[in-house]
Formats: C-alpha cells, sequence, structure tokens
C-alpha cells in the first residue's frame, strides 16, 4: 500500500485510532454500534446550522480567471502589443497633421487595433470552448446519499453531508465523503483510484494500522463501494478529505510552458525586438532627413506594421484547432491546444498500471486440479511449456467452476440478455471467476434455484476465505460445503486432494506440486486462489441442519483440496502494439503505478515494455550476487516506491538512463518526484492516469492525459488532454498528430514570414534612397490577413511527406550530452541569478524585468548564436530561406513589376507614365511633394508630363502590381515550403487539395482588392492594372520552384557527401552508430 503524504501535512486524520465511542464524542453525534440502524445520528436543526458553519461538502472547483481577464491576456501578445501601439500612433499621426496625413490614418489605426482583438479573441475563445467541453465530463460528487437523521434513514443530496452525520453505503455506490466505520458486512471498498491498488479492499470497525490510508475502519470519498454494506460517521467533508487534499496538491502544482509555447515566444520576442530596434533607427533617419515628425512616424508605423507578422498568432491557433477537432474524431479531446504539439515532442511517457495498461477488470488465466497445470484458452496454440488447453472434463475443473459459481456474491444485473452482454456487481476477484464459470456452464441462471444456499460465511481478514453450504445432493447426504481463498490457508485445512475424481490422503508429494504450481503463477503476477469442499454427512449434518457462526458448528477441518485458479487485469487491447509504435518512435515508455512490484514486473513484460533483465534476473541467471552485477550489464530497473524518498541524484542518473523502467508501490508524492526529476534531465514528461493519486503528476507533466471512463473528476481536471474511449493506443496516434502539426507549422511559419522582408525593405528605401513607397501599410494588412490567412490554413491538412514520421527520434532527444549541456545552463543562470521556473510565477511587471534583464546578459546572447539542440520549430534554416533567399526573391519579383508599371503602365487616356527609378529618386528629394493630390506637375526624364491624378493613378497601379505580384509569388512559396524533403513538384504536392483551394480564394481576395471599386480607393489600389503583369509575377514564382528544388538536391548532395566521408574515415564508428 502506498504510504501518505506526510500525515502531519496532507491527511490531517488521526480518527482511525479512536475507539467509535470517542469518534462519536468528538464529533458530537450518536451512534449504536452495536445495532446502527438504531443510530439516531444528528436532527435536521444541528445539521443544517453544521451546513451554514462549514459550507457544502463539495470540492472546491479550480480557480478560474475571469473571461475578461483572460481575454486581456490573449491581448497581450507581443505582436497584439505592437498592433495597438501602431494603431494608438495613427491617431496621433493624423492628429498633428489631419489635412496631409488625411482619413486613411484613422483607418490604418481602426484596422491595426481591431485585428489585434481578433487575433485576441480567437485564442480566447478556444480557451472557452475547450473549458465547456471539459464541464460537460466533471461531476466532483456523487448527488445523492443515504443519511440517519432524527434516527430515520432518509436520502439527502450528498453536497449537504455535514461532519458527524451517520451514512449508510452499500455495493454500488460511491462513498460522499471520508467516513469512520461502526458497523459492516462484508463491506470492501475500490481505492485504485486513490492509492492505485488494485485489489479492493476490506473495511470493519476494528483496525490496528496506523497509516490512514490502510486503516481498516476508515473509507474515502470518492472510492467505491464494491462489496456488503456499512454505516459510517462522516470525518471530514468536501475539501478536507483525501481527496480533496490531493485535489489541493494538484492545484499547486505550475506547468511548465510546452516546448511549442516557448520557441514561437523566443520567436515573436525576437521579431518584436528587431521590429522595434527598426522602429526606432528609422524613425531617427527620418526625422533628421525631413523635419516632420507626422511622416517619420508614419513612416516607422508602417516599418513597424511590416516587420510584425499580424495573422501569425491566428493561424497557429487555427491550426491547433482544426488538429485538435481531427484528434476529437480519434477520441482524443484535447483541453490546452498546445498539448497537440507536446504529444508528438515528448521523450517520456510515464503511465500508470490499473485502468490504464490493463482493463481494471480479474480474468481467470490458469487452472491447476488433479494434479495438472491447464490453461483457461481452450486451443493449444501459444500455450506455455508444461500447460495444457482447458478441459471441461478434467478432474477438478468442474467443482471448481461450482465453486466460483455459487461460493460467491457476485451477481449479474441481469438475466434477459446473452453473458457477455451482462454487467457483474461484486468483488473484481470474484467477478472474474463468476464470468468465466457463467461461460461454461450452461445452468448459471438457475444454479442457485437448484441448489439453494443455506449458510455462508462471507471471506474476511482473519481467516482469509470464503465458505458456502448447498443443498447439493450426494451419496452420504443432501449438503455440501464448498470453500475459496488464500492458498495457503486452504491447503492447511485440507486432509485430501481430488484426484481421478476421488479424495486421495494429502502426502507431502501433493504437497510440492502445489507449491511449485502455486509458484508459478503467482511468479506471473497473477492472483492465485485455492478451492476445497466436504461432502457433508448426513448422519451429522441432516437437511434441515441449523448452521450458526456463534457457537461455530460447521467443519473447518477435513476438506478436500480441488485445485487453484490464478486471475490477471489484462491489459487493454491494442497496449502491446501501442508501446510498440512509442518504442519505435523513439519514446521511452515508464510504467508508475501503485500495485506490488512483482505483479508490475509481470505486466510489464506481457505488454513489452520491459524486455531485458533487470539486475535481479541477470544475477539469478548468471548464478552471482545482484551486488556483482554491473550497471553497464542491464538495460532494465524495477524501483520500489519505499526507495524512492531515498534516491541520490546519482541514483536518479541512473534510472533514467536504463531503457526500461518500473516504478511500483508508488504514491501521489512519488509520481510528482519521478515527473520533476525527469523534466530536470531535459525530458519533455506525458504522463497517462485515471485515478485521483495519478492528478499531480498529470498537472505537472508537460502533458497529463487522462481517462475519461474510468478516470476521476481530479485527473480529467488536471490533464491537458483526455482519452474519451480510454485506449491507451489513442497515445499512438496522437503522437503521430503531433509531430505532424510540428512538422507543418514549422512549414506555415516558414512560408508565413517570407514575405515580410518584401513589405520592409520598401519603406527602408523609401526614406534612405529616398524613392515612394512600394507598398503601404493597408495593403501590408491585407497580404497579411487576407490571402496569407487563407494560404497558411491549408498547412493544418497537409499530410506527412514520408513514412518515417512514427520512426525517428523525438525532435528534442535526451542524450547524455544533453543532459550535461543543460545542467552547466541551469548552473550558469543560477550565477547571473536568472531562473526561467522562476519567472513562470512572478507578475506581469515581474516578467517584464525578467525579460529586459535576460537580453543584458553577455550568455544570453552567445546562447542565441549556438546551434539548438535537436529540431526547433524556427530553425537556421527556415529563417535564412525566409529573409535571405526566397524572401528576397520575392522583393526583386515585386519591385520589377512596380518599377516596370511605372515605366510602361498606361494611364486612362493611354498615355504612357514612363517613370524611371531616377525619376521616383528626382520626386522624392524634391521640397515639393509628388504622387498626391493637389501635386505640381513633374516631367519625366521620357519627356512625358505628368499632372497629380496622373501621378497618384502611376504609383497606385505600381502599388498594385507589386501587391499583386508579391501574392502570386507566394502561392508558389506556398508550394515550395510544404516540400522539405520533397521535390516541390512531385506527387506530394498535389496530395493536399485545400491548398489549391486557398490558393485560388486568396487570389480572389487579391483581386477583390485590387480591381473592386471603391474598396480600392481605401486600400490605394488600381483597377486599371493590365493583368498582362501578373505574369513578372508568375515568372518569378517558377523560379522559387526551381531554387527550391536546386537548393534540395544540393542538400541532399551534401549529406550524401558528409556520410561517404563518416563511412570512409571512421567506418567502424559509423557502422557502430548505424
Amino acid at each position: 500500500m502506498p504510504e501518505a503524504k506526510k500525515t502531519d501535512k496532507k491527511l490531517d486524520i488521526d480518527e482511525h485510532t479512536l475507539s467509535i465511542n470517542q469518534v462519536g464524542e468528538r464529533h458530537k453525534t450518536s451512534l449504536a454500534h452495536e445495532k446502527a440502524t438504531t443510530s439516531k445520528g444528528l436532527d435536521d436543526e444541528e445539521a443544517a446550522r453544521r451546513l451554514a458553519q462549514n459550507g457544502p461538502n463539495i470540492l472546491s472547483p479550480p480557480k478560474k480567471k475571469s473571461p475578461l481577464l483572460l481575454y486581456i491576456e490573449c491581448l497581450l501578445n507581443i505582436f497584439n502589443i505592437l498592433l495597438v501601439f501602431c494603431g494608438v500612433a495613427e491617431f496621433v499621426v493624423y492628429g498633428i497633421d489631419p489635412v496631409d496625413n488625411g482619413i486613411i490614418t484613422i483607418y490604418i489605426g481602426v484596422i491595426l487595433i481591431v485585428v489585434a482583438m481578433l487575433n485576441a479573441f480567437i485564442e480566447f475563445f478556444q480557451l472557452l470552448a475547450s473549458e465547456k467541453a471539459l464541464a460537460g465530463f466533471l461531476n466532483m460528487i456523487p448527488s445523492k446519499s443515504q443519511v440517519i437523521r432524527n434516527g430515520m434513514l432518509k436520502n439527502c443530496p450528498a453536497a449537504e453531508l455535514v461532519l458527524g452525520d451517520v451514512v449508510f453505503v452499500r455495493m454500488g455506490d460511491k462513498l460522499p465523503a471520508d467516513i469512520y466505520i461502526i458497523a459492516a458486512t462484508d463491506f470492501k471498498v475500490d481505492n485504485s483510484s486513490l492509492t492505485g491498488e488494485a485489489e479492493p479492499q476490506e473495511r470493519f470497525p476494528h483496525n490496528t494500522m496506523q497509516n490512514p490510508l490502510e486503516a481498516t475502519n476508515l473509507a474515502f470519498n470518492g472510492t467505491l463501494a464494491v462489496n456488503g454494506e456499512a454505516y459510517g460517521v462522516v470525518i471530514r467533508c468536501g475539501d478536507d478529505t483525501v481527496l480533496g487534499q490531493i485535489a489541493g496538491l494538484t492545484q499547486g502544482e505550475k506547468k511548465a510552458p510546452s516546448p511549442m509555447t516557448t520557441e514561437i515566444n523566443n520567436f515573436v520576442a525576437t521579431i518584436g525586438t528587431v521590429a522595434v530596434t527598426c522602429m526606432i533607427v528609422f524613425f531617427i533617419i527620418a526625422q533628421v532627413k525631413t523635419q516632420k515628425i507626422a511622416f517619420s512616424l508614419n513612416f516607422a508605423i508602417g516599418v513597424l506594421v511590416a516587420w510584425v507578422p499580424q495573422g501569425l498568432p491566428a493561424t497557429v491557433t487555427m491550426l491547433l484547432t482544426i488538429a485538435a477537432k481531427r484528434m476529437a474524431s480519434q477520441k482524443v479531446l484535447v483541453k490546452d491546444l498546445r498539448g497537440v504539439e507536446t504529444l508528438g515532442a515528448i521523450t517520456l511517457l510515464a503511465t500508470d498500471k490499473t485502468g490504464t495498461l490493463t482493463m481494471n477488470q480479474m480474468t481467470a488465466t490458469n487452472f491447476w486440479c488433479g494434479l495438472k497445470l491447464y490453461s483457461a484458452q481452450s486451443s493449444s496454440t501459444g500455450l506455455a511449456t508444461g500447460e495444457l488447453p482447458f478441459d471441461f472434463e478434467a478432474c477438478g475443473i468442474q467443482e471448481i467452476l461450482h465453486i466460483s459459481a455459487m461460493c460467491s456474491r457476485a451477481r449479474f444485473d441481469r438475466t434477459d440478455v446473452p453473458v457477455d452482454q451482462r454487467t457483474i456487481t461484486g468483488d473484481a476477484t470474484e467477478s472474474g471467476l463468476f464470468r468465466f464459470a457463467a461461460q461454461k456452464l450452461l445452468n448459471i441462471d438457475k444454479l442457485q434455484d437448484q441448489y439453494p444456499k443455506v449458510f455462508e460465511i462471507p471471506f474476511n481478514s482473519e481467516n482469509k476465505w470464503h465458505m458456502a453450504i448447498h443443498k447439493k445432493p450426494h451419496a452420504d447426504g443432501a449438503l455440501t460445503l464448498f470453500m475459496k481463498g488464500a492458498p495457503e490457508r486452504i491447503l492447511r485445512i485440507c486432509s485430501t486432494i481430488l484426484k481421478d475424481g476421488k479424495p486421495v490422503a494429502m502426502e507431502q508429494f501433493h504437497q510440492d506440486e502445489f507449491t511449485r504450481s502455486y509458484e508459478y503463477m503467482a511468479g506471473k503476477g497473477h492472483r492465485v486462489l485455492a478451492f476445497a469442499m466436504l461432502n457433508l454427512p448426513g448422519t451429522e449434518y441432516a437437511e434441515n441442519f441449523e448452521f450458526t457462526k456463534d457457537p461455530k458448528n460447521y467443519p473447518t477441518t477435513g476438506l478436500c483440496f480441488v485445485g487453484l485458479a490464478s486471475l490477471e487485469d489484462p491489459p487493454k487491447h491494442g497496449v502491446r502494439e501501442a508501446i510498440g509504435h512509442c518504442r519505435a518512435a523513439g519514446i521511452k515508455i515508464m510504467m508508475v503505478t501503485g500495485d506490488h512490484p512483482l505483479t508490475a514486473e509481470a505486466i510489464g513484460r506481457k505488454i513489452n515494455l520491459m524486455l531485458s533483465d533487470t539486475k535481479e534476473l541477470v544475477a539469478k541467471k548468471t548464478n552471482r550476487p545482484v551486488s556483482a552485477v554491473s550497471e553497464d550489464e542491464v538495460h532494465a530497473i524495477v524501483i520500489h516506491g519505499e526507495k524512492i524518498d531515498d534516491l541520490t541524484d546519482a541514483d536518479w542518473d541512473n534510472i533514467f538512463s536504463k531503457d526500461e523502467i518500473i516504478f511500483a508501490r508508488t504514491s501521489p508524492k512519488h509520481k510528482l518526484q519521478i515527473v520533476k526529476h525527469a523534466q530536470s534531465l531535459g525530458h519533455i514528461v506525458g504522463v497517462t492516469g485515471d485515478g485521483v493519486n495519478d492528478s499531480p503528476a498529470l498537472k505537472k507533466a508537460d502533458l497529463g492525459i487522462a481517462m475519461n471512463i474510468s478516470g476521476s473528476d481530479v485527473s480529467k481536471e488536471a490533464a491537458s488532454m483526455i482519452l474519451l474511449d480510454d485506449n491507451f493506443a489513442s497515445t499512438v496516434k496522437g503522437v503521430q498528430e503531433g509531430r505532424l502539426i510540428f512538422a507543418n507549422l514549422k512549414k506555415c511559419i516558414q512560408y508565413t514570414v517570407t514575405h515580410i522582408i518584401p513589405e520592409v525593405i520598401p519603406f527602408i528605401l523609401w526614406v534612405v534612397v529616398p524613392i515612394p513607397s512600394m507598398i503601404n501599410s493597408l495593403q501590408i494588412l491585407v497580404v497579411d490577413l487576407g490571402f496569407e490567412l487563407f494560404a497558411s490554413l491549408s498547412y493544418a491538412w497537409e499530410v506527412p511527406e514520408s513514412t518515417l514520421l512514427m520512426k525517428v527520434p523525438p525532435r528534442k532527444p535526451v542524450s547524455q550530452e544533453s543532459i550535461d549541456r543543460l545542467r552547466k545552463r541551469l548552473k550558469e543562470d543560477a550565477e547571473d541569478g536568472i531562473s526561467n521556473e522562476a519567472a513562470h510565477e512572478k507578475t506581469f511587471a515581474q516578467s517584464v524585468t525578467f525579460f529586459f534583464k535576460q537580453k543584458f546578459t553577455a550568455r544570453y546572447w552567445k546562447r542565441k548564436f549556438e546551434k539548438e539542440e535537436g529540431e526547433v520549430m524556427v530553425d537556421a534554416n527556415s529563417l535564412s530561406w525566409a529573409y535571405l533567399e526566397v524572401g528576397v526573391i520575392e522583393f526583386i519579383g515585386s519591385a520589377v513589376a512596380f518599377f516596370v508599371v511605372l515605366y510602361k503602365g498606361k494611364y486612362t487616356d493611354g498615355t504612357v507614365f514612363g517613370i524611371t527609378p531616377y525619376d521616383l529618386y528626382v520626386t522624392q528629394i524634391s521640397s515639393d511633394s509628388y504622387f498626391v493630390s493637389g501635386a505640381p506637375d513633374y516631367v519625366s526624364s521620357t519627356g512625358t508630363t505628368l499632372n497629380d491624378a496622373m501621378q497618384v493613378e502611376a504609383l497606385a497601379q505600381g502599388q498594385s502590381a507589386f501587391y499583386f505580384c508579391l501574392m502570386i509569388q507566394q502561392c508558389f512559396n506556398l508550394f515550395a515550403s510544404k516540400c522539405r524533403t520533397t521535390l516541390p513538384f512531385g506527387q506530394y504536392v498535389f496530395m493536399n487539395k485545400k491548398s489549391f483551394i486557398s490558393v485560388l480564394t486568396g487570389g480572389l481576395f487579391a483581386a477583390f482588392i485590387v480591381y473592386t471599386p471603391g474598396v480600392l480607393v481605401v486600400f490605394g489600389t488600381s483597377q486599371n492594372l493590365d493583368p498582362l503583369y501578373w505574369l513578372i509575377g508568375i515568372a518569378f514564382g517558377v523560379f522559387i520552384i526551381m531554387y527550391a528544388s536546386i537548393r534540395l538536391l544540393i542538400v541532399r548532395a551534401c549529406e550524401w557527401l558528409f556520410v561517404a566521408v563518416a563511412v570512409t574515415l571512421t567506418p567502424g564508428q559509423y557502422s557502430r552508430r548505424t
């Protein structure tokens, strides 16, 4: 049994050490433990007073932020803050010079602020949707309970129970509070959700245990009564219950941001820093050159807007939302959108056993009777050496089945449907035997009527056996005694053993065979029961003989030993395959359970979680002491929970260096320690579980995965993801989806930021050369939020480029080198007075201080230029593509279109503009303002006289050409960016039909902006742009595809060359690595 988490701190319970009368005095209630039904309990007035004083018996819901505060947090994204700043600045610009800047400045200001608010709303809406979806799965307490008030048993809402109430609980009920047992009849509770212990625990009024979790006179809130009935007095309610205290432990845990969140935040912070720096620098340059504050500020805003990818936050959120909906169709509910990608990044998956890896349903596996070992399966295929297929006619088999069916309190809920469709109520072990017997015996529903039960002694911890006497006639009388229980106890009271259908005297040989078979079954981690019977002689026990417990007048010695049966909690379907897939994907699977180490290891080996030998097994096979086996010889380890508190850092390092790990007999505190130590080594940790005891670890983990059907409400609240069908195998689909969404987000971000350079350079040239801006701020906005938004979303439906997605290591694998680097960084951070963990818990003002303090350390900038470990969302390759390669190509293509249109374009009367780049330079350095309404006439170098209307139209057509050609090139970049390992004109390009729909939609949107009357006035475009100039963008788009193909071929050639050199120089080392 797991230990409690420091009883003086967490389990503030001492009633288990008190007598019934002392408990009654403490809680001032009337108890009658001799006959619990006559207890008076509390009166209604006193119960109402205590309810008003102490509050309802409910768990406090997790603290939630108000919708307004949540929306403000979403709005305080760096990009959104910059957009709001730019919007407000536009109003300032308009206020400084409303005549020259015009109403267009107001339009830009409003749009920028609306865009920021819309970005925040999209994220805010998704957070609310996740909370709403989760609410449907939570029900913190049972709705009704039975309580004795004023000496009468009545139904009462569980929320209205108070300390001192006397409650009645029977099989099938969920405990409504922590209770002290004052009377019980064969009462058992399932504590698996609280402690991880799979076996039901017997509860009765007496106790000798000091640990409250092990006390036999306490039953806890949220656990399930699986057998019998009991009366108890309420000693803890709501948050003071053990369940509430563990939930409180969960609330106290802080979750670190997901890897993707960290990487995107770093990228956003970098882009934001560059944007603000450029804005300040070019504001100063513009102010020095023009001495016009309104112009300089407007120009600086344009630079800032150009640098910021306005649609990126919304794009990332919507891509994750689409992926989350796709996972929901596969029975996986995602509470935290970032958890979609985190699942694909995990390096270590810690999973509970009971209810997660196993079905939490005991199933018969082996029988030993007639000195032969039988399997529960009828086929001989796959049987272990020494086992025989199940034989209904074999000696002892039918006797075991009859004892399992009649000496049992398990029952079907109904009899009008086939056996395999019925639900069994009762103890898990008895239910497993009863179901197996029902599948083999044809008359299971009539058995109790055919052989009525006349007397019964239920299982208890003192006897450790269950006895029933039935009217089943035999040659010597009418009554037969059946018994099942602990093997060693049953063997002790038997004098004969069933052999060839007859009882024969028990000899040492029989006992040796018993021991061998018992150890064989128990060694597989199975629960083993023994069966015995006795044909009661009619001369001593007549058919109407009245048996009594006190005085005892039934036989308990001289029984005939029938045989043994073993049961196991079988693995869930698909678990073995799921573990294999995770192992192939480089993910380490680790079992963390409250069960016995032998049971845990046996299940681990059955599901292939553990394949290698532990130290103990190696020592046994090589006839060496365990201490003589070195750590290098073993790759598997099983750790008992009792050792966890004494482990050193070196011990933890050794444990996590193993490939196969099982932690057994763990408590909630231990599970939390395991997760924290794994994270301290750089592991991205996923935790699966269904019990209350799993919830602290679920909350602390990078990704907590709870079970819906078998999961507790506290575990669902703590987790980031819920498996709706409780299928562990769904995690494999989740890992694949997470890896795919990471790959697609990486492509999407590379694609999205490529257009930044073509938008920034025109503003720089506007002041530095100077020439008129090739694109205005509103046009930049409709690039980012128009076509780009449609195109970016198409990445959500991209399929993997290859079948290797689940056959490569995680993107941030953990190695000894990575652990050493992480520890070195943590040590350096401590020296600099910087702690990331502490930063996550700081206020907003403190976080801002931390941000700037971090940026002004030499180590921070040194790390910025270090090679990142593993694969990151935005890497050097993506930045080079966007800012140095294709971004520059797109600017050149758009600029060519801009200059060609200004030179070759025509006014509405057919006059060719004839404007050269030199003309643009001359107009900008002049003291007069050109290319605006009211501008003086200008004679171009080609001799064309341009009035103000022609100048405005020429610039509008030039900017329209720049905008439209940028959009066209981005269409080609859309396909080039999606192909990281394949050529951008192969079959893969055509697999995502949404790409073509997005290109068409985006193209129509761009045409709408350029050619729609009325709209073009707002955005400064011209419907007179000749579509012939689109060909410039198409030509450069084709060049981008060619460039991407040549670039990919060069990269492949370099990789092949590197491999060839590696093989030539270090063939031995290379072959070992591969």
